[in-house]
């Protein structure tokens, strides 16, 4: 891949122009399908996450619930490159 440029990814949603505090994994609980689930996801990407719901009038718990639903493996892993698509496709 020599030569290709290199993709520059928002660091967060803020739009006080903040960054995550933390590169740290967090587990969040959320509610998909009436069951209660856990998550495990870097500041950075909780933050794109909550903007891609925001941008599509939705919220999370639904978001994550049509990403859970086409998944072939972990659903922290899919989250993330659901997040990679969705800001690949805006570039």
């Amino acid at each position: 891949m020599s030569g290709a440029k290199p993709l520059r990814l928002p660091v967060s949603n803020y739009t006080d122009g903040r960054r995550p505090k933390t590169h740290t994994i967090i587990k969040r609980s959320i509610v998909i399908d009436g069951h209660k689930t856990s998550i495990s996801l870097e500041d950075g990407f909780w933050e794109q996450l909550k903007g891609i719901a925001r941008a599509r009038h939705s919220n999370l718990s639904k978001l994550v619930a049509q990403i859970d639903q086409t998944r072939t493996g972990n659903l922290s892993s899919a989250i993330r490159v659901f997040i990679l698509e969705h800001l690949l496709d805006k570039h």
